[in-house]
């Protein structure tokens, strides 16, 4: 039977992929996809290394940084053209605890999409000053509300689908290239009727490298929002 894959995307990450695969290595139960932008740091010949050693790392190279988004697109297709059960989502860098990847999988036992939430009992974002912490909450707020979900975190990037409601909720058809595509994939599970369960973790701020959030990410997410809720009020 094929296992679950995880989709790692990657831009300049060559100081934290290593650690981090040797780590889903030890009892993850999963096969990883590693998809690279053309790191200018090496990364994309780091992953090849690594792939020739470890049989459960592949690796999907890309001509340029075409973002989060389109990454997730492409691995997503990728596994449901293997017929993989499940699939999950995870950063690089260390923001993710990869225990964590376990208990995304056995909350799909209940659930079509689990998402490892920050802010329930038992999660958290430590380190986090107060006026970052109110701009995430509000944006889940606004998201929540705009879309008429109840999920509490709907931007966390750690998160597991099973195959079967990810082929409903049809990512080729998702417009979001951001952090974005996380709230309009979870909308999309949704609509097509799945359950959604949350999965308390805790988020660490990565300690190497470079954040990847920009003006641009923040700006597509406050307007791809008001769309999907548009889309919600159409007669279907």
């Amino acid at each position: 039977m094929p296992r679950p894959l995880l989709i790692l995307p990657t831009y300049n990450e060559s100081d934290t992929l290593e650690a981090l695969l040797g780590m889903l290595g030890e009892g993850a139960g999963v096969d990883v996809l590693v998809i690279d932008d053309n790191s200018p740091d090496g990364t994309g010949a780091l992953a090849d290394g690594l792939a020739a050693r470890l049989p459960w790392v592949k690796v999907l190279h890309r001509a340029g940084k075409l973002g989060l988004g389109s990454a997730y697109r492409e691995g997503m297709a990728r596994a449901l053209a293997e017929d993989r059960p499940a699939v999950l989502e995870m950063d690089s860098d260390f923001s993710h605890d990869p225990k964590d990847v376990p208990r995304l999988l056995q909350a799909l036992d209940h659930a079509d999409l689990a998402i490892g939430t920050r802010t329930l009992p038992g999660g958290g974002m430590p380190g986090w000053p107060l006026l970052r912490r109110l701009i995430s909450r509000g944006g889940n707020l606004y998201a929540r509300t705009l879309l008429g979900m109840s999920a509490d975190d709907l931007t966390s990037g750690f998160r597991a689908y099973r195959a079967e409601a990810l082929r409903k909720a049809d990512p080729t058809h998702t417009r979001s290239d951001g952090y974005a595509f996380q709230v309009e994939m979870a909308f999309r599970v949704q609509q097509a009727g799945g359950r959604i369960a949350e999965v308390p973790i805790v988020f660490i701020d990565r300690r190497l490298g470079k954040s990847k959030l920009s003006r641009r990410i923040v700006w597509e997410a406050a307007f791809r929002v008001p769309a999907l809720a548009l889309e919600r009020l159409r007669p279907s």
